[in-house]
């Protein structure tokens, strides 16, 4: 029953990571400088020449990056939602912590010479159009899935475990 609870929630799992892929390419497609993003293939040359780092080291930085980014998509999502809540309050929404979330995040892209990362977290510096925002949240992850599939899997499932023992030690 556990086991086959379990595979359950493994296949749903990839098929949200499949259907955030879907959905991504849908939108840049229609979104976007989509010739900057949706063909983009990422290599550590560029960033191994630029930081003097061995290719080994520059993918761990990646790996961590991919984390870094799954584990942001809440936050950011959080942030959003609090500027949507403000904006229906008539307060004046302040992106402060969204754009700090951003440009962290930037700078580690902007390092590892991740290109399309770098044109998403721009546009989340820039915009103000919160739908526009959270659609580029969900390409952002997109792209880090992208980037590693095996990490992004692994990071995503260890999130579902820690949330379900959360809610298990909640009742």
């Amino acid at each position: 029953m556990i086991l086959e609870r379990r595979q359950e929630i493994n296949r749903e799992l990839r098929d949200s990571i499949e259907k955030t892929l879907q959905e991504s390419t849908e939108f840049l497609q229609n979104n976007l400088d989509s010739s900057q993003i949706l063909d983009y293939k990422y290599t550590t040359d560029e960033a191994e020449k630029e930081m003097g780092l061995e290719a080994d080291l520059v993918n761990e930085l990646v790996e961590d990056y991919v984390i870094q980014i799954i584990k942001s998509k809440t936050q950011f999502l959080q942030y959003i939602q609090t500027l949507q809540t403000a904006k229906e309050k008539f307060i004046e929404p302040d992106y402060t912590l969204l754009r700090e979330l951003s440009h962290k995040n930037l700078g580690v892209a902007k390092n590892l010479r991740i290109k399309d990362a770098i044109h998403i977290l721009n546009e989340l510096m820039k915009k103000d159009d919160l739908a526009y925002l959270t659609l580029c949240v969900k390409i952002l992850e997109a792209c880090a899935i992208r980037l590693n599939p095996k990490c992004a899997y692994k990071t995503l499932k260890l999130i579902d475990i820690k949330n379900s023992l959360t809610n298990y030690f909640k009742e």
